[in-house]
């Protein structure tokens, strides 16, 4: 009969549970790897944490199993807590890796922003010098005085870019580091103007469009930082009638002189109506429509808030409920202009004059982040989006006998799944990142035509028959605005690193940026 050593070990056997668990984990990966319409951020936490869950189920068997003698457990469990403890004092989280919000680390002694020297920024205008103006027009430029283009819908018409970026590619006309924020840049005349944080402070900033040089910086002592979503303004400004309206990141809401940056009012959104900000910060930009400057509110309490764009005075506040992450949009439903406002729990639409509730429509989970802004269909119809698993539908508006309206809805699916960039609309077909990838969609039957290219967390726009986007790395892609394929004619590499701003095609002038530098380039045309 054997003893001995061989005998313990025949005894033992093979180790089930380590060898299952990692087949299982393993069969898991697999299942994920096959799923087309799991979204990227979702597959990447899976894939990350099921390692992870398999590591530390085998680290407790280790523990316990009696296969491992005392000694050699115990063992373990210090090299274990020691490098915990080792981790803890060398290496903190530095934001996240990119839009699937996966944590970045990096050593303690890591300088992870790098030095930047920003551009100083000459002494602002006395106040009794002020020549409010909109600065003077160039030769080819369309000015975009809001957020996601001159109508807030995401097209750009009548600049005819060439397609032809071998033979003719985009003219690079400035590039400088900029403080930290995810705002684009709204211009107008020969003047562009975006939101920074530099260092304590939360500020506006104007440039000049041909040079970028700084013309004007106005500073708030304020700042705002979310481990993930990274520290700084997130909106962009609006520009109107020579007048810059801002929303920080905190609730401060600015009306600015456009040439000279003098404050004319602000107003704290949050604090004077007792609200929390929301997870990421407050990211809608300033709505202007006639006499009012519209905004978002914040985790609980009214969601749209109307001031009087000449003295700041509130007008009206309505709805209840969490305000999300997309900016209000001025639209005409049913021959009537309204405000609507995508929330964290549902779609509203206002009257613009006082604000009056027309319609509320519940739809996706008030858990996760609706960033994209709703796009107007027709007359009758709405087009929502959103990611982590809400997916898309369109909805048809109808008007009610006592005035209000209601909603139906037409379809839904998960062939655009917009996490933080917005869909536009060109001759009945959407365009826009469908979980990092460029796909057109039907706007009448929600069928996706074809998605390709590879794009991550970046943001689009059209140009006429054209696509401009800006992947999350940092390249820009011109790409065709066609329901028959995917079609890429050019790339620059225009940025460096993790890039959530939007791009602003003014005419033929693009600008871009990301919290670390901006650039401006001249595209030419057809």
């Amino acid at each position: 009969m054997s003893t001995g050593p061989v005998a313990n070990r025949r005894r033992r056997g093979l180790p089930w549970f380590p060898i299952l668990t990692v087949a299982l984990g393993l069969g898991c990966l697999l299942y994920l790897g096959r799923q087309p319409e799991l979204e990227r951020n979702v597959r990447a936490w899976a894939m990350a944490g099921i390692p992870m869950l398999v590591l530390l189920l085998n680290l407790i068997w280790f523990l316990v199993s009696p296969r491992f003698p005392g000694r050699i457990r115990l063992t373990g469990l210090a090299m274990v807590v020691l490098l915990g403890v080792v981790l803890r004092l060398t290496v903190h989280r530095d934001g996240a890796l990119d839009g699937r919000g996966l944590p970045r680390l990096a050593w303690n002694w890591s300088d992870s922003a790098g030095s930047r020297p920003l551009p100083s920024v000459p002494t602002p205008t006395p106040a009794a010098a002020l020549v409010t103006n909109s600065g003077t027009r160039l030769a080819g430029s369309v000015d975009v005085p809001q957020f996601f283009g001159p109508r807030r819908d995401g097209v750009v018409t009548g600049v005819r870019l060439s397609t032809n970026w071998a033979s003719s590619p985009p003219k690079e006309l400035w590039r400088q580091p900029v403080g930290h924020g995810w705002s684009a840049f709204a211009v107008v005349g020969d003047k562009a103007y975006t939101q920074e944080q530099r260092e304590d402070q939360e500020t506006v900033v104007c440039y000049e469009l041909l040079t970028g040089k700084p013309v004007w910086i106005h500073g708030d002592p304020t700042r705002f930082s979310q481990w993930q979503g990274g520290e700084g303004p997130r909106a962009t400004p609006t520009v109107v009638d020579g007048r810059v309206y801002s929303y920080g990141a905190t609730g401060l809401l600015n009306c600015l002189d456009a040439t000279t940056g003098h404050l004319f009012w602000q107003r704290s959104v949050l604090s004077e109506n007792g609200l929390t900000n929301i997870e990421w910060g407050l990211s809608a930009s300033p709505l202007v429509a006639e006499n009012l400057v519209i905004v978002t509110g914040g985790s609980q309490g009214p969601v749209v808030f109307a001031m009087d764009r000449t003295s700041g005075a509130q007008v009206w506040k309505s709805g209840n409920g969490k305000a999300s992450y997309s900016s209000p949009l001025l639209a005409t439903l049913l021959g009537r202009p309204v405000v609507i406002s995508d929330n964290a729990r549902s779609l509203t639409v206002h009257e613009p004059a006082t604000g009056a509730v027309l319609l509320e429509k519940e739809w996706g989970d008030m858990k996760w982040p609706k960033a994209a802004q709703p796009v107007v269909v027709g007359d009758d119809q709405i087009f929502l989006s959103a990611g982590y698993g809400m997916g898309c539908r369109m909805l048809r508006v109808r008007r009610e006998p006592d005035g209000h309206l209601a909603a139906s809805e037409v379809w839904r699916g998960l062939r655009m799944k917009t996490q933080f960039n917005s869909v536009s609309l060109r001759e009945g077909h959407l365009y826009g990142l469908d979980d990092g990838f460029l796909a057109c969609v039907d706007a009448n039957t929600g069928e996706r035509l074809w998605k390709d290219g590879r794009f991550a967390s970046g943001q689009s726009v059209l140009v006429d028959d054209l696509v401009v986007v800006q992947n999350e790395q940092g390249s820009v892609h011109l790409c065709g605005a066609t329901p028959d394929g995917f079609h890429e004619f050019g790339k620059i590499e225009a940025l460096a690193g993790k890039t959530w701003n939007h791009p602003t095609v003014a005419g033929r002038y693009l600008l871009v940026r990301n919290d670390r530098e901006a650039a401006c380039f001249e595209l030419a045309r057809r």
